[in-house]
C-alpha cells in the first residue's frame, strides 16, 4: 500500500483493552493517518460522533472518516455501535466505513456483522498489512450501499459473477423492494 497518501484521514478506534488500543493507534499512525482519536467503548465513541457533529473545534476532530472498532466491550459493544451509526435517527453519516475487529472470527459472528452492515471484517491477532488491506479495500474498491425491508449496508456481493443456472435470488437492484445508494 506504499505511495497512498492517508494522512488527511481521520479515524476513531473503539477498543476498551488499552495494550490492544495502543496497538492499533500506532499500527495507524504508521500507515501515515495522522488523524486517530480513541475510546473506550460504544457509548463513548456515540458520545464522541455527536460531538464531532455538534463542535468539530471541542472534539479535536473535524470528520471521523473511518471507524475501526472491537466487537466485545461493555456497556456498548461493537454490533450496538455499528446499528446505532447505520439505523439510529442521530447518527448524522450512515455510510460511514466501519471496520470489526474481533478475536471472535466464526462464520456465525461474520455473518452477523454483514447483517448489520459492517464495512469490514478484521480478526485479531492483526498485522499492520492486513490493516493497510482494509484501508486499501474501502478507499479503492467502495461499494454501493442497498436499503431493503431488513437491511441496510454496503453491498455484501464485491463481485459481479455470472450465474450458469436459475436466478434464484428475490431482490434485484431493479426491485422496487430495493433502494441502492452510491455514495
Amino acid at each position: 500500500m506504499s505511495g497512498i497518501d492517508l494522512s488527511r484521514i481521520s479515524v476513531l478506534v473503539v477498543e476498551d483493552s488499552p495494550f490492544v488500543r495502543s496497538l492499533l493507534v500506532n499500527s495507524i499512525r504508521v500507515l501515515g493517518v495522522q488523524s486517530v482519536r480513541s475510546v473506550d467503548d460504544g457509548a463513548e465513541a456515540i458520545e464522541f460522533l455527536k460531538l464531532v457533529d455538534e463542535n468539530p473545534m471541542k472534539a479535536g476532530m473535524m470528520s471521523v472518516d473511518v471507524i475501526i472498532s472491537d466487537w466485545e466491550m461493555s456497556p456498548v459493544n461493537g454490533l450496538m455501535l455499528l446499528r446505532w451509526i447505520r439505523r439510529h435517527k442521530e447518527s448524522s453519516d450512515r455510510f460511514k466505513p466501519f471496520i470489526m475487529l474481533t478475536g471472535y472470527s466464526e462464520p456465525k459472528r461474520v455473518q452477523e456483522a454483514r447483517e448489520m452492515g459492517v464495512t469490514e471484517f478484521m480478526s485479531k491477532p492483526f498485522s499492520v498489512n492486513a490493516l493497510a488491506d482494509k484501508f486499501y479495500s474501502i478507499i479503492f474498491k467502495q461499494r454501493q450501499f442497498v436499503h431493503t425491508n431488513s437491511y441496510f449496508g454496503p453491498d455484501r456481493r464485491r463481485q459481479v459473477i455470472p450465474i450458469s443456472g436459475e436466478d434464484r435470488r428475490k431482490f434485484t437492484y431493479d426491485s422496487p423492494e430495493v433502494e441502492v445508494v452510491n455514495v
